[in-house]
């Protein structure tokens, strides 16, 4: 099946262009290229058309949750008709496994797995596997270990309307599986049983899936939606991917639990009396539970065994879901291919002492994201998408395709240098003038400590502000930048706002506090990046705040200049007024809760809303919504320290 592209408007400014180079690349046998695009020229659009032109499924890589949800949202609006899907780390709360050798200190692995989220990484591999016109939406969480594809894909089975099968048999496979019975409360990933008829609901669906029996024949099935019991179609066939992504058959389970007894009796006396005590008495209690339940705490762990692995040979992973020719775009490359790079060695280094301290067998190490050199085995049609291309995009990129010109007319921004002195005044002044004008406002600070302070003091002033910083729930992330857009608040704070993809046309104004001071967060990639923010709204103006001109402020400001040269002779060539992109705001982006970072003075207040709510939605039984609010109630306690929430 095709691609087919949705799109209110056609291919202007630099995009024709871009379309073209990209597809006659790839045509003429190139595996990697640069799309080096301005922020707001529409590179997410250029790369739509492209997916249409090649016709291949397409992993998108975005390097964090926030940015990889708005892409996840524009794909979904523009292939209404094909498979759009969302494969991120499915944890709210993430603690690994560790041990610290200074202090004698094990540290049990606690998570808190969001249950949407599980679903929709579900959903991806159950579309990659049933359907070529599949787009995956990704974080760097695509290179973390998941289940044999093969096991995924064979263990899966089809049910067809007057076929033969016994609900006994049909019970028992949904099990082998990993589907849970649950006769009282179904849920993604359970089954029940009434009379002649089997309920499930995949873990990848949200509606029910009936299947009516007549004796030993298949008679029926439905999709039933969950709430209302009503039915929302009938079917001829349908096929049950397994309930998660790590099964293995019975024959294979049995000869891995050999294997981890082998390397256990390999391993023991290669340590202390402690270590081997400790490792003898943790995997043996591990492989009880796998041959009594199917199943272990930390069973990932296991993981090589599972599969059939050598040692050090890599682990299978989302990417081994896609068929063998499959279109690779790496977004925001500068900053996502580092992060893949890095992977590896942070997992390997807290797993040294688990092993040496026997907490682990060796084959823990092959639980494991994928090393650099082999993610790049993958990339057999690579697109690197870029402002600010990379020193690996340089060296491997077979072609640079530059989108300079936006459809829109807009060129960059106005970019000011003033001094430090007077900083936090003056910034005040250019914020109530960008309120004035209707438009919102973005800071960027070097620390968390000034962010919150400054937040404190603008909210002293008046100004409606918020703030991110690291410790805020991902997916609230989006919508924080939803409720900036709405004009909840006018002025958002943090350190580093590169990492949210906050294009956002209402931002008019945006101050870069202390720019002189080099580092990360002012190198002139950091720099050129924070001033594209502001370059969709034909109002917009940058003030850089230093008492020095760096080298990464000179060469910033210069490809600044550069690009805005090219931008307005193109629009006086062609008669282009520059005009504000109009962008509309979504009720909700994907998942997550709803509760924003605020100061603490105003979280009183939000909890009496918040209360308010609860008791709204109990009284209409919207008892799931009034779950989520007592929860957010907790976390909102919490921060002000409530003792009624300390039990």
């Amino acid at each position: 099946m095709n691609f087919t592209l949705h799109a209110d408007f056609q291919p202007a400014g630099s995009q024709p262009d871009a379309i073209r180079g990209l597809t006659s690349g790839f045509s003429s046998g190139m595996a990697k290229q640069t799309l080096l695009g301005v922020t707001g020229s529409g590179k997410t659009y250029t790369i739509a058309n492209l997916i249409t032109e090649l016709g291949m499924p397409t992993l998108v890589l975005a390097h964090n949750k926030t940015l990889a949800a708005q892409l996840y949202n524009e794909f979904l609006d523009f292939f209404p008709e094909n498979r759009v899907e969302y494969f991120v780390s499915y944890y709210d709360y993430y603690q690994p496994e560790s041990y610290l050798p200074r202090k004698d200190q094990y540290i049990e692995k606690d998570a808190d797995i969001n249950p949407k989220i599980e679903q929709m990484r579900l959903s991806a591999t159950a579309s990659l596997l049933s359907r070529n016109d599949t787009i995956i939406v990704s974080s760097v969480s695509c290179i973390y270990g998941l289940g044999n594809p093969e096991h995924f894909r064979n263990l899966g089975f089809e049910l067809r309307c007057g076929e033969k099968a016994r609900q006994r048999e049909i019970i028992e496979r949904l099990v082998e599986i990993q589907f849970e019975r649950n006769d009282t409360e179904l849920m993604p990933g359970r089954f029940r049983v009434r009379g002649d008829t089997i309920e499930i609901i995949p873990g990848y669906f949200n509606d029910i899936i009936r299947i009516e029996l007549f004796g030993d024949t298949v008679d029926r099935i439905s999709e039933i939606e969950k709430t209302s019991g009503r039915r929302i179609s009938t079917m001829e066939y349908f096929h049950i991917y397994p309930a998660r992504h790590f099964v293995t058959p019975e024959d294979e389970r049995k000869r891995a639990v050999e294997s981890i007894r082998a390397e256990l009796d390999e391993v023991l006396p290669t340590l202390g009396m402690i270590e081997a005590h400790r490792l003898r008495q943790r995997t043996l209690f591990d492989i009880e539970m796998i041959e009594e339940t199917g199943s272990c705490k930390g069973i990932e762990n296991y993981s090589r065994h599972f599969d059939g692995r050598s040692a050090g040979e890599k682990p299978y992973c989302l990417l081994d879901y896609f068929p063998g020719d499959f279109l690779l775009i790496i977004d925001e490359s500068h900053q996502t291919l580092p992060q893949v790079r890095g992977m590896f060695n942070g997992d390997y280094a807290r797993k040294k002492n688990l092993v040496e301290y026997g907490f682990r067998l060796p084959s823990a190490f092959d639980n494991r994201p994928l090393k650099f050199h082999e993610f790049e085995q993958y990339m057999k049609h690579v697109v690197f998408v870029s402002a600010t291309p990379g020193s690996y995009e340089a060296e491997h990129a077979e072609q640079v395709v530059e989108q300079i010109i936006r459809p829109t007319g807009l060129v960059d921004p106005v970019v000011e240098v003033r001094p430090i002195d007077g900083q936090t005044r003056d910034l005040e002044k250019e914020i109530l003038r960008t309120i004035e004008q209707g438009d919102r406002v973005l800071v960027t600070t070097l620390t968390k400590k000034l962010a919150e302070e400054f937040t404190d003091y603008l909210i002293g002033r008046g100004i409606k502000t918020r703030y991110l910083h690291s410790e805020i729930i991902t997916l609230e992330r989006t919508e924080i930048i939803r409720q900036l857009r709405l004009g909840t608040f006018d002025v958002l704070v943090g350190i580093n706002l590169l990492r949210e993809g906050l294009d956002i046309p209402e931002v008019g104004f945006v101050g870069i506090l202390d720019a002189d001071k080099e580092g990360f967060l002012r190198n002139e990639k950091s720099l050129i990046q924070t001033i594209g923010r502001a370059a969709r709204n034909v109002n917009s103006r940058v003030v850089l705040y230093a008492d020095r001109m760096t080298d990464s402020i000179k060469r910033a400001l210069a490809e600044t200049e550069r690009r805005r040269k090219l931008q307005i002779a193109f629009n006086e060539e062609h008669g282009i007024v520059p005009e504000t992109i109009r962008k509309p705001i979504r009720e909700k982006e994907v998942g997550g809760v709803e509760l924003t970072e605020i100061p603490e003075d105003e979280i009183p207040n939000l909890i009496i809303q918040l209360e308010s709510d609860m008791r709204a939605a109990a009284e209409s039984l919207d008892f799931e919504h009034a779950i989520e609010l007592r929860e957010q109630i907790r976390q909102a306690k919490e921060k002000i320290g409530d003792p009624a929430t300390r039990r």
